[in-house]
């Protein structure tokens, strides 16, 4: 009896738990089967496997092969297992070193003729192993060596401090693994990144006509990471103003670029050395079910507000999403992460992402028009509003009215620019700065007592929030958000306390909507 051992990784985004999958060639009649909660394509590997190893010449054994994924209680899925069961088979069957397989992990999906094909996940699983090394490195030891196909690979070969190998099929993979000299491969290098001249420009800030308002809490919003509510009739500019918020953020880490690269990685749309550094902009359809929004699904997967980590989750037309859908925002508005529990398993997918929405007044979209053009009960848009809930749009931060610009403002400010993102984004990035020097997150990320010790204002400001408070009935959690606001507009200032003006400022961005 024979047993090799090939160490691998599942996809899963802002995680890679490690696979090992156990070979066993034993005598008795010919089978080959795979336990460990396989998928079907996984299970449908088998048949790969085979016709890859007899098209490529190696020996399929007539024995008894048992494969199995452990740990047994994680549910496999993909055609990412493809390589390493078929590597184990070959090891186990004494075609290649056994022993050459040690301190290394493979992954890749095997086409009938032993090419390799490129794999979804192959940053998020280089990304894990490199994490997991980092948090309990062995005595003495250096990190895995990763084995992807050679066109996965220079997106893997990103992450610091892991060696990535490429190959194309898999004789060539075998003759590295068994020490021939024309087939030795090198670790790939890291492909060049895209300057920020070589990025597509984001849109720029200049381009809003009017609307100074919205465009100063715009600022404020991007400084302090802050939610934004933006109401106004049709055309007023509101999707406008959400797309040029990415422009204003400022630059990702380098923690920050390789968590959004691995989640980006392990989902269907895909990371590519292109994305590197940019900060995703998700705007799903109000036709969006909750699963689509935060995700679910067995096994859970993540969903927009977990694409959206680090960047900009875009809702237009808000009262338009089913009220349960948006019910579930919630929760990872207020945390920052999103646990998806299902029978077998549960997930924990972060989900720190800046929301910005946008509505109409009403359903017809005009109502407060000088000109009369609405046409909606008071019963009416009263009902529009009521699909949302109080609780929801208490979490949003900042809540403005855009109104609609005039023809004869248009004229009269189409020769005229407006100021550019560039100036704006050097501004957001010094509050932001001071906010990391001081308390080392954003604002908008101070819990209660937190807030209490950063963000007082000073006594005439302080007297000007209480009255504030107490004229609109906000609620504690609404008391703390205008006063997380008012600290992101002193940082802007450069004050070190708070005043009345910044509380006046916070306080204006609070429009109550009238929802239960």
């Amino acid at each position: 009896m024979s047993l090799a051992v090939v160490r691998s990784r599942a996809p899963a985004p802002g995680r890679a738990p490690e696979v090992v999958a156990e070979v066993h060639l034993a005598n008795g009649l010919p089978s080959f089967s795979i336990v460990g909660l396989p998928d079907l394509e996984v299970r449908e590997s088998r048949e790969r496997v085979r016709a890859a190893l007899q098209n490529c010449g190696f020996d399929f054994p007539v024995r008894r092969i048992t494969v199995n994924l452990a740990p047994a209680d994680l549910p496999k899925e993909s055609g990412r297992f493809d390589l390493p069961i078929a590597l184990g088979i070959l090891a186990a069957s004494g075609q290649i070193p056994a022993d050459s397989l040690n301190d290394r992990e493979f992954a890749g999906e095997l086409s009938l003729t032993g090419a390799l094909r490129p794999m979804r996940g192959a940053f998020a699983m280089v990304c894990g192993a490199a994490r997991q090394f980092a948090s309990a490195p062995a005595h003495g030891r250096r990190p895995p060596e990763i084995y992807l196909p050679l066109a996965s690979a220079a997106e893997a070969a990103l992450v610091p401090g892991v060696d990535v190998f490429g190959a194309a099929d898999l004789p060539a993979l075998c003759a590295h693994l068994a020490g021939s000299a024309d087939g030795h491969l090198a670790p790939v290098r890291a492909p060049a990144l895209p300057d920020a001249a070589a990025l597509a420009p984001l849109p720029d800030l200049a381009d809003v006509i009017g609307h100074p308002g919205a465009r100063r809490a715009l600022e404020v919003a991007a400084a302090g990471g802050h939610h934004l509510l933006m109401v106004g009739p049709p055309g007023a500019g509101k999707s406008m103003l959400a797309a040029r918020l990415p422009g204003l953020l400022p630059p990702m880490t380098d923690d920050e670029a390789l968590t959004s690269a691995a989640i980006l990685s392990a989902s269907s749309l895909g990371f590519s050395p292109g994305q590197w550094r940019q900060r995703p902009f998700r705007a799903p359809h109000h036709s969006s079910s909750s699963v689509a929004l935060v995700g679910g699904r067995n096994p859970p997967q993540p969903g927009e507000i977990t694409l959206a980590h680090l960047g900009v989750l875009f809702l237009d037309e808000l009262p338009e999403f089913d009220r349960k859908v948006l019910e579930t925002l919630r929760e990872p508005l207020e945390a920052g992460r999103i646990t998806i529990s299902r029978a077998a398993q549960q997930a924990d997918f972060p989900a720190a992402c800046q929301l910005v929405a946008a509505m109409n007044p009403c359903p017809c979209g005009w109502r407060g028009d000088p000109g009369g053009r609405c046409r909606c009960t008071p019963e009416i848009a009263a009902r529009y509003l009521r699909k949302l809930s109080g609780p929801l749009v208490d979490r949003i931060d900042i809540q403005i009215e855009l109104p609609a610009l005039s023809p004869a403002e248009l004229s009269a400010r189409s020769a005229t620019r407006g100021e550019a993102s560039a100036p704006v984004a050097r501004r957001v990035a010094d509050a932001r700065e001071r906010q990391l020097q001081r308390q080392g997150k954003t604002n908008r990320e101070l819990d209660g007592r937190e807030a209490d010790a950063v963000c007082r204002p000073d006594a005439a400001g302080e007297t000007l929030l209480r009255e504030a408070g107490e004229r609109f009935g906000w609620s504690a959690r609404a008391y703390y958000r205008v006063l997380k606001v008012t600290r992101t507009v002193a940082d802007l200032d450069g004050a070190e306390i708070p005043g009345a003006a910044h509380v006046a400022e916070a306080v204006q961005y609070r429009r109550a909507l009238a929802v239960t």
